[in-house]
């Protein structure tokens, strides 16, 4: 995701010196798809009912999309059902790498459209989602085309005249329920392994942001995907969400999103058929910057853990913890940085603070900035929203305390806490002190104690001089309540897979094998 240079870490793409940072292209984009997608068609909601969708750079309506049901559901996953046992789970493997690569190459071909979309429904500047979101989408789905054809089982020797393998086989239907933050990244972490591994899928994207999956759904259609092998459903958590969670023919849940909805998720998928779950979930991720890191590095890979999307990732870092010794110089240029990063959709030095994505966010947001007010934390920049929507200043607050609510509560906004340590043992203590594990990172020159703190802080991720590096062929998930199994690699092959096990009888003796001369 993240691109190392000898003055720290880069912005998570990269963009053409002749372009700039806006909100959209040339143009506003078109928008083609507002149904539901379920088994190769485009349909309306059995209800006829419609939601509105909005723009977080302006706060005005796009356009109203189908609103997806439990009778939405049953239609959509009969469709996969019907789908994966007919005829996907009969397809060759190369025949389902080829659709795969193939979808990849129009997505390649819609490039500029998907991102369009992607920037209007969320609020990104449109490079970004150009050049990070919707190109790591493209390099997902090829990665995964790749594994269609290498999953395989082993063969075992047990003990006695037996012979053993065993088959990694497809779990059969899945739903997966994704977040607004990266739309189609997010969708695609899910869509390429279980595509890849022989399962169908329904998956629910975000009331806040349906469009892109929408148009990926018609590439899909175009690619020659069967019907029924892909379906896509926009509705709300509630209504179509905790159904497709409960639904009885369906296999497997894969989530990302809060850890509160996590929760239910995960309960709806228990009291139901006790289908399988992975949850990705919230985090609190930690920042460690030790007194002989390189200050620029810190500093700009501190700044892209917190701002980058606004610091709607759930693996930002938002809790900075840096040496009493260089505790001032940090704050000092953490703080120039920050004030340098515009709250504008155009811009001249490649980088935007984009709105967070809505109006119930806006002011989740700033409600825990006044908290850490009110608690005694000191403002270094920021505080404040923006002049326009749902902007908020990128802020960075000091005299932070452990106990305080912005050290210790998910905020998903451009918010940094800056925490004073002392010792190694005292900052990991104090790191690992979280409901969540998600991600983390060290800043220091010294190869032994980064290494050393890596192997004791409690996180599926830790990044060692960077923030926010991801890539489809490394695994993604968190520790205790941020999560229970792996996006991403070889290791989500796994999450949408099942283990059958082969036994056989070999006898060893030829006469007592009875051979029928008639067969």
């Amino acid at each position: 995701m993240a691109t190392a240079t000898a003055n720290g870490v880069a912005a998570p793409f990269k963009v053409s010196d002749k372009e700039s940072l806006v909100s959209y292209p040339s143009s506003t984009p078109q928008i083609r798809f507002t149904k539901l997608f379920i088994n190769g068609e485009f349909v309306d909601a059995v209800k006829g009912k419609k939601f509105d969708v909005y723009n977080p750079v302006k706060g005005d309506k796009i356009t109203s999309v189908s609103e997806a049901d439990i009778d939405d559901v049953n239609v959509a996953v009969k469709a996969a059902r019907e789908a994966y046992d007919n005829v996907w789970r009969h397809t060759q493997p190369a025949t389902k790498a080829d659709l795969m690569f193939k979808l990849a190459d129009l997505m390649t071909e819609h490039l500029d459209e998907l991102a369009a979309l992607d920037a209007l429904d969320n609020g990104k500047p449109f490079q970004i989602a150009k050049y990070f979101d919707v190109s790591e989408c493209i390099k997902t789905i090829r990665y995964y085309a790749g594994w269609a054809t290498k999953i395989q089982g082993k063969t075992i020797t047990p003990e006695g005249p037996y012979e053993a393998r065993t088959r990694h086989e497809a779990i059969g239907v899945v739903g997966a329920i994704i977040p607004w933050n990266f739309p189609l990244l997010m969708a695609c972490w899910k869509i390429g392994p279980c595509l890849a591994c022989g399962n169908t899928l329904v998956i629910k994207s975000s009331e806040k942001t349906p469009l892109s999956l929408l148009l990926l759904a018609e590439l899909t259609r175009q690619a020659g995907f069967p019907p029924g092998v892909f379906n896509v459903l926009n509705g709300y958590g509630p209504t179509a969400g905790q159904p497709l969670a409960e639904h009885m023919d369906v296999d497997k849940i894969a989530f990302t999103g809060s850890t509160a909805v996590g929760k239910k998720v995960m309960r709806a998928a228990a009291e139901s058929n006790l289908k399988k779950c992975t949850v990705e979930l919230g985090g609190k991720s930690p920042s460690i910057v030790f007194p002989d890191a390189d200050l620029d590095v810190a500093v700009a890979g501190t700044h892209l853990g917190i701002f980058f999307n606004a610091g709607q990732c759930c693996c930002a870092g938002s809790r900075v913890f840096v040496h009493s010794s260089i505790y001032d110089e940090f704050v000092k240029r953490a703080t120039i940085k920050a004030k340098e990063l515009p709250l504008s959709s155009k811009n001249n030095n490649g980088s935007a603070l984009q709105p967070v994505v809505d109006d119930l966010q806006h002011k989740r947001v700033l409600e825990l900035v006044e908290s850490g007010k009110a608690e005694g934390a000191t403002v270094a920049c920021g505080g404040n929203k923006g002049d326009k929507t749902f902007y908020v200043e990128p802020t960075i607050f000091t005299d932070v305390k452990d106990h305080m609510r912005i050290a210790k509560e998910e905020i998903f906004g451009p918010v940094m806490s800056v925490l004073k340590f002392e010792t190694i043992e005292e900052v990991i203590k104090r790191a690992n002190n979280s409901i969540y594990g998600l991600a983390s990172s060290v800043f220091t020159q010294d190869i032994n104690k980064a290494t050393y703190v890596a192997n004791n802080l409690k996180a599926g991720t830790v990044w060692i001089n960077c923030h926010n590096v991801l890539s489809y062929a490394i695994p993604f998930g968190g520790y205790k309540q941020s999560g229970i199994g792996r996006d991403l690699g070889e290791y989500a092959l796994h999450e949408y897979t099942q283990v059958k096990s082969i036994i056989s009888n070999i006898v060893q003796d030829p006469s007592k094998l009875k051979i029928n001369i008639n067969a």
